[in-house]
């Protein structure tokens, strides 16, 4: 039971006396746990940091074990820590990843976009790279949005809404004398280009409703993490 991979680090804590247990996102392996001895010195402290990207080796007798790490920093991300905003989005993103995805269950297409978005983060318009990264996560978890034509006309111009049942899009048109059951659709979504303040608020009430539908199963009637929450809250301060 022996394999290397590459991860990004998505919590810590302490386990017995020097120990750690930590979880990654890895690029093969999916979302993993692992100790890591000595993990929880002073030497170790600015490696096992959440966003540090690691090349790791995990070994156990049994592969339903939880196993040891071997690690090596690849890539920091301490430069966040100055970021106060930034920052908020790597520990949403860390939080979500670690209540949404299945142990050990390989998704290398999310794999990708979330390295994109760590990379992304400080960055100007990286706040829209992360609400179009939460609809991946979406189509990654089989409950993503339809937005490609009307669920009532078939219509793929002039769509405003979202049906909060469905996921799908709906015009103005199609949506008659139900818009106001309907949550607007921030133009641009699914577009390239960086969203309005206002957009960007829309789309993440939009996809924090998803979320917290799709989630229910795990979340027990507790809320989506409190990190997304402090994101969403520090977004809409700084717009106002």
């Amino acid at each position: 039971m022996d394999w290397r991979d590459e991860g990004v680090l998505l919590s810590m804590r302490p386990h017995g006396e020097s120990a750690a247990i930590i979880e990654v996102l890895t690029a093969a392996h999916g979302r993993h746990a692992g100790v890591v001895r000595g993990g929880a010195s002073r030497k170790m402290a600015a490696t096992l940091q959440p966003g540090t990207q690691l090349q790791l080796e995990w070994r156990a007798r049994l592969d339903d074990h939880i196993g040891t790490f071997s690690v090596e920093p690849l890539r920091s991300r301490a430069h966040l820590l100055s970021d106060r905003l930034a920052l908020a989005g790597l520990m949403s993103v860390c939080a979500l990843l670690r209540t949404a995805l299945p142990e050990r269950e390989s998704h290398p297409a999310l794999w990708t976009r979330t390295v994109l978005l760590l990379d992304a983060l400080g960055v100007p318009g990286w706040e829209t790279a992360y609400l179009r990264w939460e609809l991946r996560l979406l189509d990654e978890l089989g409950f993503g949005l339809d937005l490609g034509s009307c669920a009532v006309t078939g219509a793929v111009e002039g769509l405003v809404y979202v049906s909060p049942k469905s996921g799908r899009a709906v015009s103005a048109k199609g949506a008659g004398g139900w818009a106001d059951r309907l949550f607007p659709l921030p133009a641009g979504l699914t577009g390239t280009e960086p969203l309005s303040s206002d957009g960007l608020q829309i789309g993440l009430s939009l996809t924090g409703h998803f979320l917290d539908r799709g989630l229910a199963p795990v979340l027990h009637g507790r809320p989506l993490p409190e990190a997304r929450a402090r994101l969403v809250d520090l977004l809409a301060r700084s717009r106002a």
